[in-house]
């Protein structure tokens, strides 16, 4: 595993084998609440996970008892009048800047190459839900307890969760229900949604069988599985006549590549 990783403070990487990662939240005394600190962590994480040719799988988890218990109220400035000082259109520029800051580390995730598996327990609360939605594939435990909590502390939520979620579940009656009181729901009731695709009895059951389609998932050609990672997103966000074109174009360049390259590139370890 690359060096860079060890830098990291409030994260986890650990390496599988099979060229499967797993990135924990590394916060358990705080339930992995998110301060600027871990937020860029996660960001740095992704980034350098996504330029890795030893990794073509993510787990990402939470250590301790929950998954993330949101927001670090005491831990982003200026939510806890660190610019005070400033004038009132500076102080708009300051947090403006901070948001934007914020929302591009869970991007990473998104735009990470690699496909991102998440496995959920515990609490699941506000900034939790931005991770979630920002994963390709969500699963979590029965007792799990998840909310869009943003509401209850006088905000929208401004870094993906409101962006993301209609894309993810579609189901926009159900999406303004949990967003616009804030409630707590179940993961048998997000896995109806559609938020999650599997919930499991207990969270040493979830991580066994999340290893395991990590492991299948990274016995495929990464150039097959990070390419349909790659157009399904393009899709998402496209009509589906222009994601047509765009994967024409992609799988263009990848036959005129193949033509002239005598490696078995389907195989190539080396190729991420």
């Amino acid at each position: 595993m690359q060096k860079q990783y060890e830098s990291l403070k409030l994260i986890k990487v650990e390496t599988l084998g099979d060229f499967v990662y797993k990135v924990s939240l590394n916060r358990p005394s705080k339930f992995n609440a998110l301060n600027m600190e871990i937020w860029k962590e996660i960001g740095d994480c992704f980034r350098w996970i996504d330029e890795d040719p030893d990794c073509r799988v993510v787990i990402l988890q939470g250590e301790g008892k929950h998954f993330c218990s949101g927001l670090d109220l005491g831990g982003v400035s200026f939510l806890n009048g660190d610019n005070d000082d400033k004038d009132s259109a500076r102080k708009g520029r300051e947090i403006l800047k901070t948001i934007k800051f914020m929302q591009k580390q869970f991007t990473y995730i998104d735009e990470c190459s690699k496909p991102v598996l998440l496995a959920m327990h515990g609490y699941c609360l506000g900034a939790a839900i931005d991770i979630a939605t920002a994963c390709d594939v969500r699963f979590a435990t029965k007792d799990a307890v998840l909310s869009v909590k943003e509401v209850d502390i006088g905000m929208a939520a401004d870094v993906g969760t409101l962006n993301r979620l209609p894309k993810v579940v579609g189901n926009h009656s159900w999406i303004k229900d949990i967003c616009l009181t804030a409630r707590h729901f179940s993961a048998g009731e997000a896995l109806q949604f559609g938020l999650l695709s599997r919930v499991f009895d207990t969270r040493d059951e979830m991580i066994n069988e999340v290893q395991k389609m990590a492991k299948l998932i990274a016995s495929k050609s990464p150039v097959g599985v990070q390419g349909t990672k790659n157009v399904l997103n393009y899709a998402r966000d496209h009509t589906v006549e222009n994601s047509l074109n765009y994967v024409v174009s992609v799988k263009g360049w990848v036959l005129l590549y193949k033509r002239f390259d005598r490696i078995p590139w389907h195989c190539h370890p080396e190729i991420v």
